[in-house]
């Protein structure tokens, strides 16, 4: 701009020179604005760039993340079950084996006498009393089986145990209870008890047991508020859905005109309020995202809802995600501009006419 106007003042005195003037400030001033937008190129691109990464780096995390979270759920649920299930049924057979077992001697018998035969460990004594039966002293001064002591010798653990019992529970726990055989047998067992525990309560008996058991856990004053509230999410999670008595899925305008919510339907409503409706009212759940197993329950009239082609599953994925998951069946097609020109034309007619 500055050389545009030194040649304005110094050149453009004659008529003729003017117009050569204002096409070389002109051309200045274009040349100004084409190095500014060329700057400016580089930043759109890396913009673009940034913006194209980190929408790529979005797709990926929403590919990886929910099966991570699936095991992550997963290996925290089986930590718990170890920790508080899996843990002190172990240590409780462990301790069973260890009574039934344990052949421990304070003192060796009087007839007892040192066996005729080298010791691998310097300072070990082995003595045999007269059925053949061989012992080794341990840390505490007492006696226990060779064959026990050298079984924990090749496998001590974080440190070389120093009382009987100390060498009988590591003992066992090598020999009887090792991961690969627990685990299998507990699952096992688990699945046993739960069946058996399905089978009782689905049984009158059962039942009438469980609701007394239950009502008497609800009557403690603040064991019941930590307890109904996990007891409504596993009735819901495990319950299977014959009991739950969902019969179908509906949209319902609640809660106001104009609004639709998904709602499933669980029976017939009172007679009181089909007598003041003047026809017939069903009971609908309304549940609540992203967390289906709490809701209300409304009383509509049958003629104001709309019955969806939906499963129970579906309408749940469609809860908990809150709309994002929807079925390919009920998805709308991307329309294009003049066929929602044309809907709208459609729907303001259809207006008019019901105007007139």
């Amino acid at each position: 701009m500055a050389h545009s106007v030194v040649l304005w003042e110094a050149g453009c005195h004659g008529g003729g020179e003017l117009f050569y003037c204002m096409i070389a400030a002109n051309r200045n001033n274009t040349d100004a604005m084409s190095d500014n937008t060329s700057a400016e190129r580089p930043r759109k691109k890396k913009k673009r760039r940034s913006g194209a990464f980190q929408r790529a780096v979005l797709r990926g995390l929403g590919v990886v993340l929910p099966l991570l979270l699936t095991i992550v759920i997963f290996i925290w649920m089986w930590n718990t079950v170890k920790q508080f299930v899996l843990r002190p049924a172990e240590i409780g057979v462990r301790e069973v084996l260890c009574w039934t077992l344990a052949d421990v001697y304070d003192e060796m018998p009087s007839d007892a006498r040192p066996a005729e035969r080298d010791v691998d460990e310097p300072g070990s004594v082995v003595m045999v009393t007269p059925n053949d039966t061989y012992y080794m002293q341990v840390a505490s001064g007492q006696w226990i089986p060779e064959h026990v002591y050298r079984h924990v010798l090749k496998d001590p653990g974080p440190e070389m145990p120093k009382t009987p019992k100390a060498f009988y529970r590591r003992y066992i726990t090598t020999r009887y209870l090792p991961p690969s055989f627990v685990i299998p047998v507990f699952l096992c067992v688990l699945i046993l008890i739960l069946y058996l525990l399905g089978k009782f309560m689905a049984a009158r008996m059962g039942r009438m047991i469980w609701q007394s058991v239950d009502l008497s856990i609800q009557s403690v004053p603040f064991i019941r508020t930590v307890y109904g509230s996990v007891k409504q999410v596993t009735d819901f999670v495990f319950t299977e859905q014959q009991e739950l008595e969902f019969t179908r899925v509906v949209a319902v305008e609640y809660p106001r005109k104009g609004i639709w919510s998904l709602g499933f339907v669980t029976g017939q409503s009172m007679i009181d309020l089909r007598t003041v409706a003047d026809e017939d009212v069903i009971s609908v759940l309304m549940p609540t995202s992203p967390m289906p197993a709490t809701g209300f329950t409304i009383t509509v009239r049958k003629s104001e809802t709309v019955n969806l082609n939906l499963t129970l599953e579906e309408a749940f994925q469609f809860i908990v995600s809150c709309g994002v998951v929807v079925p390919a069946d009920q998805l709308q097609p991307n329309l294009t501009d003049t066929e929602n020109r044309r809907l709208a034309a459609d729907r303001t007619g259809s207006r008019r006419m019901g105007q007139a």
